[in-house]
């Protein structure tokens, strides 16, 4: 039967067909978003088209002599530098999260590096010859702090060809409260070790936050394959940048190959001065090492040597310039580090703040010369034999290269420094130079002090022997500045020069450590060990073993290591197998020191000491 009138029918309707591609893209209210849309989606393409950074994988960067390394952060910038053989042009450092943003570099040759015939490179020349290599600089500014920043630098070749870095991070200055891994370090100086321990820094305690260097970063600061590329695989920036190929025979037979650590390209760098920063009278015959132990004293060479007359030497800068090649100079140290220019000596000496930290870096070093009164040789405690008559042609002991007597600039700058708010407000307080204040090594011995000359004479008033006094209590780190570092508040002090881990505590509560045990060691003196060397005959007090100042070497609070005969611990750490690095975190204010043995390389880093910088 039919429906009903009166029934209502239900009508099944098929839902409408969807609108084909043609129609979707003609619908009014899509329009009317791209319409909005437009301007935004141009503006990013153009941004894209126009803003296209480098690839950030490295292209030819090989033929850059160093990866890029970061100088100077401030609360905004930071400095980015490296260094070509070639001039080049376009030298230019992107930045930012799509290395969308570049500044350019300025660029400048280094005016003092040469190769010579000891230079561990291919064909080396006969005599001192110069070796030009570029150094690039850019200043990255407008950053925000504790903020990290992908980077990578690129140089341009004369012929267009162009070379692009890796990838890698900078930032500002940390800001003050943030937890910093500080690396503790000194005394690289191409020694067999240093590859091996900065490849452990990074296996251990992952990225650092910046570095202290406490001097003698290369051999003779002169040649310029210590610092770049020697053919030894262990040149100063290789091995902080992970660039070096040293090995090392291992217990079990076979080698390892060590890298060093990628450490510089993402984390500043804080050196300061140490003897073998220093260069000594400028020769294009001698050898370099031969002029790099032939320093003479400013006074003297300006006695001995002095600038010829004619209107030409009225200039300041050539009459200065004069008694430097005659004497001494850290040029080369000063063209490649980009330091705080604070203070008068420069970048000598300088303090910077680096979040929690307060760091003053001095300039406390002299000559190194060999303890012997054997004649014939250049020595710390008497003159030759051959020379003696003729005062211009003594080597004057092993003479203080900048004065830190009152009075003098540096010590006054010191002074003004430890009273100063940034550093009294500061919530750690280092203090950071080369030669040792305390120390069971030998480079402690003689005193710290201006060589005293005994000259003596025949009847005739004619000189016949000269030999060099150091009077102990005449030390002039341990009679003027340790009483300034007491009454400031300094927490830790921290030096190098010995090549071995030892650390000490004075009675105002000031840390010292040393731990420049990086790339070799030349042992310890202390109690059953072989005693520093004394001139027999001499007048002085010339300490044998022990620290020669009273303090006791603290013991290694977490696993000292012991000695092979007695199995007693030994308050210090001296090898030529274990090398040993030192980690300050302000996030817990302490400082822990690691030994890692280099002989088996697939061991871990052991943490043997650990001390708290506060109360």
């Amino acid at each position: 039967m039919g429906a009903s009138p009166l029934e209502p029918v239900m009508i099944q309707r098929s839902p409408p067909p969807p609108p084909s591609r043609r129609q979707f893209w003609r619908s009014p209210a899509l329009q009317a978003v791209l319409v909005c849309l437009f301007p935004f989606l141009l503006a990013l393409f153009l941004a894209l088209l126009i803003d296209q950074p480098p690839m950030p994988s490295p292209l030819n960067a090989e033929q850059l002599l160093t990866d890029p390394f970061l100088q100077l952060p401030t609360q905004d910038s930071v400095r980015v530098v490296w260094f070509t053989e070639f001039a080049g042009q376009n030298h230019q450092v992107w930045y930012g999260n799509r290395l969308q943003y570049h500044q350019n570099a300025t660029t400048r040759p280094l005016s003092r590096l040469r190769e010579d015939a000891k230079s561990p490179i291919p064909n080396p020349p006969t005599t001192p010859t110069f070796r030009t290599v570029w150094r690039h600089e850019a200043l990255i500014p407008g950053l925000t702090p504790d903020q990290r920043v992908p980077y990578q630098v690129r140089s341009q070749r004369e012929n267009g060809e162009l070379i692009q870095s890796d990838r890698f991070s900078l930032a500002p200055a940390p800001s003050p409260g943030r937890g910093l891994k500080i690396l503790l370090t000194s005394d690289h100086q191409l020694m067999p070790m240093t590859a091996a321990n900065l490849e452990k820094v990074v296996a251990t305690v992952g990225g650092v936050d910046g570095v202290f260097l406490a001097g003698d970063l290369v051999n003779i600061p002169d040649r310029g394959s210590e610092w770049f590329d020697s053919a030894k695989g262990n040149a100063f920036f290789p091995c902080l940048q992970g660039r070096a190929k040293f090995a090392i025979a291992q217990a079990n037979g076979g080698e390892r190959v060590y890298t060093g650590g990628p450490i510089i390209q993402n984390a500043p760098l804080f050196p300061a001065l140490g003897n073998h920063e220093v260069m000594g009278r400028f020769s294009m015959a001698q050898t370099l090492s031969d002029q790099f132990s032939d320093p003479y004293p400013r006074p003297q060479a300006a006695e001995f040597f002095p600038v010829p007359g004619g209107q030409r030497t009225l200039d300041p800068s050539l009459q200065a310039a004069w008694l430097k090649a005659h004497s001494f100079n850290s040029d080369t140290y000063e063209e490649i580090f980009t330091l705080p220019q604070s203070s008068p000596g420069g970048k000598r000496y300088y303090a910077v703040s680096f979040g929690d930290i307060r760091l003053i870096s001095l300039y406390v070093t002299n000559i190194w010369r060999v303890p012997t009164i054997e004649d014939g040789r250049v020595s710390r405690y008497r003159e030759p034999q051959a020379t003696a008559a003729d005062p211009s042609q003594w080597s004057y002991g092993q003479h203080i290269f900048e004065p830190i007597t009152p009075g003098s600039a540096q010590y006054e700058w010191l002074k003004a420094e430890l009273a100063s708010p940034e550093f009294q407000q500061a919530k750690y307080k280092i203090v950071m130079f080369h030669h040792p204040p305390h120390t069971l090594g030998g480079n402690i011995v003689p005193a710290y002090t201006d060589p005293q000359a005994i000259v003596d004479r025949n009847a005739q008033g004619e000189i016949t022997a000269v030999r060099y006094e150091y009077p102990l209590d005449q030390d002039y780190i341990h009679k003027y500045l340790e009483p300034l570092w007491d009454q400031a508040g300094v927490q830790l002090v921290y030096y190098g020069h010995s090549h071995l881990w030892n650390r000490f505590r004075n009675a105002a509560g000031v840390n010292f450590l040393e731990s420049s045990n990086v790339g070799n060691t030349y042992g310890a003196h202390w109690q059953d060990t072989e005693p520093r060397y004394v001139p027999p005959g001499y007048r002085e007090t010339y300490v044998p073993l022990g620290d020669p100042y009273g303090l006791e070497p603290i013991m290694p609070t977490l696993d000292p290591v012991v000695d092979e005969q007695t199995q007693e611990p030994l308050p210090y750490i001296a090898s030529n197998t274990l090398t040993v690095f030192s980690i300050l975190d302000t996030a817990t204010g302490n400082v822990t020191s690691y030994r890692f043995d280099t002989t088996v390389s697939e061991s871990e880093a052991i943490a043997f000491d650990q001390f708290p910088l506060l109360p």
